[in-house]
Protein backbone atom coordinates (compact mmCIF):
# COMPACT_ATOMS: atom_id res chain seq x y z
CA UNK A 1 0.00 0.00 0.00
CA UNK A 2 1.40 3.44 -1.15
CA UNK A 3 1.84 5.92 1.86
CA UNK A 4 2.11 8.90 -0.10
CA UNK A 5 -1.46 10.93 0.10
CA UNK A 6 -0.33 13.52 2.31
CA UNK A 7 2.86 14.93 -0.03
CA UNK A 8 0.54 14.58 -3.30
CA UNK A 9 -2.12 16.59 -1.52
CA UNK A 10 0.67 19.25 -0.53
CA UNK A 11 2.06 19.36 -4.27
CA UNK A 12 -1.84 19.62 -5.66
CA UNK A 13 -2.23 22.35 -2.96
CA UNK A 14 1.00 23.96 -3.71
CA UNK A 15 0.62 23.63 -7.73
CA UNK A 16 -2.74 25.15 -7.46
CA UNK A 17 -1.91 28.15 -5.40
CA UNK A 18 0.39 28.74 -7.61
CA UNK A 19 -1.83 28.25 -10.60
CA UNK A 20 -4.62 30.98 -8.91
CA UNK A 21 -1.14 33.57 -8.46
CA UNK A 22 -0.40 33.39 -11.71
CA UNK A 23 -4.13 33.81 -13.09
CA UNK A 24 -4.78 36.58 -10.97
CA UNK A 25 -1.75 38.02 -12.06
CA UNK A 26 -2.44 37.47 -15.67
CA UNK A 27 -5.95 39.55 -15.38
CA UNK A 28 -3.65 42.58 -13.18
CA UNK A 29 -4.73 41.65 -9.82
CA UNK A 30 -2.50 41.52 -7.35
CA UNK A 31 -2.47 41.52 -3.52
CA UNK A 32 -4.85 38.87 -3.51
CA UNK A 33 -3.47 35.48 -2.26
CA UNK A 34 -5.48 31.99 -2.22
CA UNK A 35 -6.31 32.43 1.46
CA UNK A 36 -8.64 35.10 -0.14
CA UNK A 37 -10.84 33.24 -2.22
CA UNK A 38 -13.14 31.10 0.89
CA UNK A 39 -13.28 34.88 1.89
CA UNK A 40 -14.88 36.17 -1.35
CA UNK A 41 -16.47 32.76 -1.84
CA UNK A 42 -18.50 33.21 1.40
CA UNK A 43 -19.33 37.03 0.73
CA UNK A 44 -20.62 36.40 -2.80
CA UNK A 45 -23.47 34.14 -1.34
CA UNK A 46 -24.39 36.64 1.75
CA UNK A 47 -24.40 39.98 1.60
CA UNK A 48 -22.92 40.58 4.94
CA UNK A 49 -21.31 38.10 7.63
CA UNK A 50 -19.72 38.34 10.53
CA UNK A 51 -15.73 37.74 11.40
CA UNK A 52 -16.78 34.81 13.35
CA UNK A 53 -18.43 33.54 9.85
CA UNK A 54 -15.38 33.90 8.20
CA UNK A 55 -13.66 31.83 10.61
CA UNK A 56 -15.58 28.97 10.57
CA UNK A 57 -16.17 28.86 6.83
CA UNK A 58 -12.60 29.32 6.26
CA UNK A 59 -11.56 27.13 9.35
CA UNK A 60 -8.66 29.29 10.55
CA UNK A 61 -8.67 31.88 13.40
CA UNK A 62 -9.92 34.50 14.37
CA UNK A 63 -6.62 36.17 14.15
CA UNK A 64 -5.94 34.69 10.77
CA UNK A 65 -9.14 36.09 9.32
CA UNK A 66 -8.52 39.47 10.93
CA UNK A 67 -5.26 39.63 8.97
CA UNK A 68 -6.64 38.68 5.93
CA UNK A 69 -9.59 40.83 6.13
CA UNK A 70 -7.63 43.56 7.11
CA UNK A 71 -5.47 43.14 3.93
CA UNK A 72 -8.58 43.15 2.18
CA UNK A 73 -10.03 46.23 3.59
CA UNK A 74 -6.81 48.08 2.60
CA UNK A 75 -7.08 46.99 -0.65
CA UNK A 76 -10.92 48.65 -0.61
CA UNK A 77 -12.44 45.39 -1.82
CA UNK A 78 -14.47 44.42 1.83
CA UNK A 79 -15.38 46.78 4.15
CA UNK A 80 -15.36 46.08 8.01
CA UNK A 81 -18.30 47.30 10.30
CA UNK A 82 -18.81 47.13 14.31
CA UNK A 83 -22.33 45.96 15.42
CA UNK A 84 -24.74 48.36 16.55
CA UNK A 85 -25.95 46.29 19.38
CA UNK A 86 -22.93 43.97 20.41
CA UNK A 87 -19.35 45.48 20.16
CA UNK A 88 -17.69 42.46 20.15
CA UNK A 89 -19.42 41.87 16.70
CA UNK A 90 -17.30 43.20 13.31
CA UNK A 91 -19.45 42.81 10.10
CA UNK A 92 -18.09 42.15 6.99
CA UNK A 93 -19.03 43.02 3.42
CA UNK A 94 -18.11 42.99 -0.35
CA UNK A 95 -17.66 47.27 -1.66
CA UNK A 96 -18.15 47.50 -5.36
CA UNK A 97 -14.78 46.85 -6.02
CA UNK A 98 -15.01 43.77 -4.44
CA UNK A 99 -18.09 42.28 -6.47
CA UNK A 100 -16.40 43.50 -9.81
CA UNK A 101 -14.00 40.56 -9.23
CA UNK A 102 -16.53 38.13 -9.32
CA UNK A 103 -16.81 37.55 -12.60
CA UNK A 104 -13.18 37.35 -13.02
CA UNK A 105 -13.21 35.24 -10.12
CA UNK A 106 -15.08 32.83 -12.01
CA UNK A 107 -13.13 32.87 -15.06
CA UNK A 108 -10.46 31.75 -12.99
CA UNK A 109 -11.90 28.90 -11.52
CA UNK A 110 -13.18 27.66 -14.82
CA UNK A 111 -9.65 27.63 -15.86
CA UNK A 112 -8.15 26.34 -12.98
CA UNK A 113 -11.23 23.24 -12.75
CA UNK A 114 -10.27 22.54 -16.69
CA UNK A 115 -6.79 22.13 -16.10
CA UNK A 116 -7.32 19.97 -13.10
CA UNK A 117 -9.92 17.74 -14.75
CA UNK A 118 -8.38 17.99 -18.33
CA UNK A 119 -7.19 13.55 -18.17
CA UNK A 120 -9.73 12.23 -16.01
CA UNK A 121 -12.45 10.68 -16.99
CA UNK A 122 -15.52 11.23 -15.45
CA UNK A 123 -15.51 7.65 -13.44
CA UNK A 124 -11.86 9.37 -12.52
CA UNK A 125 -12.88 12.95 -11.68
CA UNK A 126 -16.07 11.26 -9.23
CA UNK A 127 -13.34 8.26 -7.32
CA UNK A 128 -11.26 11.28 -6.50
CA UNK A 129 -13.54 13.27 -5.32
CA UNK A 130 -15.06 10.66 -3.04
CA UNK A 131 -12.05 9.47 -2.18
CA UNK A 132 -10.38 12.82 -1.28
CA UNK A 133 -13.86 13.61 1.27
CA UNK A 134 -13.37 10.13 2.89
CA UNK A 135 -10.01 11.39 3.18
CA UNK A 136 -11.63 14.47 5.11
CA UNK A 137 -13.93 12.69 6.72
CA UNK A 138 -11.12 10.38 8.57
CA UNK A 139 -9.08 13.27 9.59
CA UNK A 140 -12.25 15.40 10.89
CA UNK A 141 -10.02 16.79 14.16
CA UNK A 142 -13.36 16.45 16.80
CA UNK A 143 -12.98 12.39 15.78
CA UNK A 144 -9.95 11.97 16.40
CA UNK A 145 -9.40 13.47 20.04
Amino acid sequence: MKKELIALASKVTDLSNKLIISQLEKNNINGIVPSHGSIFILLYENEQVTMKDIADFVHKTKPTVTILVDKLVKMGYVKKEKSKTDSRVTFVELTQKGKDLKPVFEEISNNINNIIYKNLTTNEAVQTEKTLRKVIANLNFEDIV
